[in-house]
């Protein structure tokens, strides 16, 4: 949870934290998800989570914790940064 913080902080300090980069974390999960042919469910069970966290984080209503971050670079092959819309 301190690497997803942290970033947050930055983000506020800086004053680039909105509500657009909160739902552009979840499209962006979204969108990894849907390239690899996974439903929420199929990928709540991946991360041992629930479809409605899923859902949540692809609302832009909750953020993934640190080790479901880990586990969907995993996943989806890209990088935590990439997720976290910190690299394009």
């Amino acid at each position: 949870m301190y690497c997803i913080r942290k970033f947050f902080v930055y983000q506020v300090k800086n004053e680039s934290f909105s509500y657009t980069n909160a739902m552009s974390i979840g499209q962006t999960i979204k969108e990894l998800r849907k390239e690899k042919n996974l439903s929420q469910t199929e990928l709540e069970s991946l991360l041992f989570t629930s479809q409605d966290t899923i859902s949540l984080w692809e609302r832009g209503k909750s953020y993934p914790d640190v080790l479901s971050l880990i586990k969907m670079t995993e996943i989806f092959g890209v990088s935590s940064d990439y997720i976290l819309g910190i690299e394009k």
